[in-house]
């Protein structure tokens, strides 16, 4: 065998393709566009099922209203007491800020406040706007109040829209009912129960807050209370007297002196003082009396000395005019040294007091020194005994700096939780809607379009795939291993006025046909060869008469041997009969001459199957086919229009006297599964496949034309059936 029949053979082995790709196929959106014109009928359908489906349900939907109204959520509350809350001034700026309040405006507590608000429950108004006023009867005759008012809460939850507006704090409240009087007022009622809500929340949260700074301050007043009571204690039981204290910036008490500290202060600055004057008595004590300050300034020797000056000067002037006896000059001599003698006790009397006054001094002295170590000792004492005094003030003042903290914290919770102040303002309040929001016809019919298209897209590729027919001359190769000798279109008309008319896509066609199959054998166009198909009405008999045809018009004399017995159909084509034929001369006729007729058709003799036998296998089986084909009657070429090869062993006999067969599938026609069967049964005959004609390609849908076709005008006529 030759190298094709290995091929196929490999294909049919391994389910894939056994060579390299020999075509391409037509574009992506190309091939789509093929399978929505193949499937055209079935696609419109749907769609247009979908659109009576969105008219009718329109037209059926009861008028239902929607009322708007529009509120603006501020990131941060208005600070009208300038004291925070319990929430953080923080938590505003977060992404998720605006998200809670979305999902707080949709949560169903608020649905709840609604209802009650406007007593939604009272009267069946509400649920009769909504279709359910049957309903609301036969929970309120059964007296199943929870399940009706839950009911309630579903449908406003069912029937409020959330819109917020991009890029702004303004948020739309959308109701939709089909009364348009109780959607403006659940609209307009929403935002304010919105309002009151948070409100009621900021109040709960600061009461909680409040609640438990109330018991931790009682703690806490406790704890300072005795703190402080222990430091008092310590001081007293240690005998610390603190004169200043004072607390800093954090809150800390500094004790800026004691008791102790003070009198050690006083008395060493005394005792430098008693220094002073012992130092400066001493200097006195030991200094020349006469020259001393106190001396100088001393009224009585001042008095003293004038008075010795002036007995002096009348003593000299005496002694000038007398006698130093003269009694006169004694006695102002006896006068002068009383008074030198008055002036040296007073400087005695000085001298006496400088001494006395160093005594003193020294004597204060000590007695200073004395006390100053005894406030030593007691001040050393309380240094050390201030370390734990210390510890037990840094705790009181940690109490006190908790309580005080916590006790501001209680009074500013206190003022904003009395507050009230909302970050919700309501913008714009619902009008009464005037016009039906719902159903709109053009947008359902738009919608139904949309579904039309999406569900005849799924149906289509659906369908598509169910198909398990060769759709494209592509495929050929990859899916069966085989060359593509050709493909022929729809015949939509006679078969015979196609293969004549030379002009013809289908001419043109089958004559591609020919010249590949000219390239089969290496002496050219095969001697003998038979064409068949994996199930009837495939486009065998048409292929066969088409190939005769056309090697006729080349000058070429061909036997077109008609081989299905059993469905026989050359004669219909030629207009011949049928009344002998192959069956004859497989049976012994041997006149063959008597068996073969004239066509009607340039070079072409054809030779019809002849009477149905009771079994064309028998015939088949003997070699006088094979004999007869491997002799020389006077043709060129012989082709055979043979059975097909499923369900019958026909063909494969036959394959086996031929020089090789052609294999005719029908596009879009019989299973791929099937064609790989009939493969693998000529396989298994040894039988020379030269390839596979691909028949009744739709080239509309499959992208195919014929450029012969456009050359001359060809058309195609609207018979939907066609043959091949």
């Amino acid at each position: 065998m030759n190298s094709m029949v290995s091929t196929a053979k490999t294909g049919l082995q391994d389910g894939a393709p056994a060579g390299d790709k020999q075509g391409l196929l037509p574009p992506v959106l190309v091939q789509y566009w093929h399978k929505a014109v193949r499937w055209r009928w079935p696609i419109l359908g749907i769609i247009g099922a979908c659109l009576a489906a969105g008219l009718v349900i329109t037209l059926l939907t009861p008028l239902r209203y929607t009322a708007e109204s529009e509120i603006e959520i501020s990131r941060e509350q208005k600070q009208i007491t300038n004291v925070q809350g319990v929430e953080s001034q923080q938590s505003g700026r977060d992404l998720e800020f605006y998200a809670t309040q979305y999902a707080l405006l949709k949560a169903r507590p608020l649905a709840e406040r609604v209802a009650k608000d406007l007593h939604l429950a009272r009267t069946r108004d509400f649920m009769a706007a909504h279709g359910r006023g049957g309903r609301y009867d036969e929970l309120t005759e059964e007296k199943n109040f929870t399940k009706r008012d839950r009911e309630i809460v579903e449908l406003l939850l069912d029937n409020v829209s959330i819109d917020p507006v991009r890029t702004s704090r303004l948020v739309n409240i959308d109701y939709t009912s089909r009364s348009p009087e109780l959607a403006s007022a659940i609209a307009n009622a929403w935002p304010r129960a919105f309002i009151a809500a948070t409100v009621d929340r900021q109040f709960e949260s600061t009461a909680d807050a409040r609640r438990i700074l109330e018991s931790r301050l009682n703690a806490l007043r406790d704890r300072l209370e005795q703190s402080e009571r222990q430091v008092v204690n310590y001081a007293s039981r240690q005998q610390i007297v603190t004169l200043d204290q004072v607390r800093d910036e954090t809150g800390k008490t500094q004790v800026a002196r004691t008791l102790a500290a003070s009198d050690v202060e006083a008395l060493n600055a005394a005792l430098n003082r008693a220094i002073e004057s012992r130092i400066a008595a001493e200097s006195r004590a030991r200094s020349d009396g006469r020259a001393t300050p106190e001396t100088v300034s001393s009224q009585s020797l001042a008095l003293l000395r004038q008075q010795r000056a002036d007995a002096a000067a009348d003593y000299a002037r005496l002694q000038v005019k007398f006698e130093p006896e003269y009694p006169t000059v004694r006695e102002a001599a006896r006068r002068v040294q009383t008074l030198d003698a008055a002036i040296n006790q007073e400087f005695q009397r000085v001298s006496g007091s400088r001494a006395n006054e160093y005594r003193e001094a020294v004597n204060r002295e000590n007695e200073l020194r004395d006390q100053l170590s005894q406030l030593k000792v007691r001040l050393d004492r309380q240094r050390q005994a201030s370390i734990q005094y210390g510890v037990y003030q840094r705790e009181a003042d940690t109490n006190r700096q908790l309580y005080d903290a916590l006790l501001q914290r209680y009074k500013e919770i206190g003022i904003a939780g009395t507050v009230g102040v909302s970050n919700i303002a309501i913008v714009q309040n619902a009008d009464v809607p005037t016009r039906p929001s719902a159903p709109r016809l053009i947008i359902n019919l738009i919608l139904s379009l949309f579904v039309g298209i999406v569900l005849a897209a799924i149906g289509a590729l659906i369908l598509d795939q169910i198909d398990e027919g060769i759709r494209e001359p592509a495929e050929i190769p990859d899916l069966l291993g085989l060359p593509l000798l050709g493909y022929t279109p729809m015949i939509r008309g006679s078969v015979e006025e196609e293969i004549n008319d030379a002009k013809s896509g289908t001419y043109e066609a089958y004559f591609t046909v020919r010249s590949n199959l000219a390239f089969s054998t290496p002496q050219g166009f095969p001697r003998s060869m038979m064409v068949t198909s994996t199930s009837p009405a495939e486009g065998k008999s048409s292929t066969s008469l088409a190939l005769a045809v056309i090697l006729g018009r080349t000058n070429r004399n061909v036997l077109l041997i008609d081989a299905d017995m059993r469905s026989p159909s050359i004669h219909k084509f030629a207009g011949g009969n049928n009344t002998m034929g192959l069956s004859n001369f497989l049976a012994g006729e041997n006149d063959l001459g008597g068996l073969v007729q004239p066509s009607g058709f340039k070079g072409v003799t054809m030779l019809t199957a002849g009477p149905p036998p009771p079994n064309a296998a028998e015939l088949l089986t003997g070699d006088r086919l094979k004999a007869f084909l491997e002799s020389d009657h006077g043709f060129d070429h012989i082709v055979i229009d043979s059975p097909p090869v499923l369900g019958l062993a026909d063909a494969p006999l036959i394959a086996q006297a031929v020089q090789g067969c052609v294999l005719v599938v029908e596009s879009r026609g019989v299973a791929l599964r099937a064609v790989r069967s009939s493969i693998a049964r000529l396989v298994m005959a040894h039988a020379n496949i030269f390839g596979v004609v691909l028949t009744k390609l739709q080239y509309r849908e499959g992208g195919y034309g014929y450029g012969y076709g456009y050359s001359y005008g060809h058309s195609d006529r609207n018979d939907d059936e066609g043959r091949g």
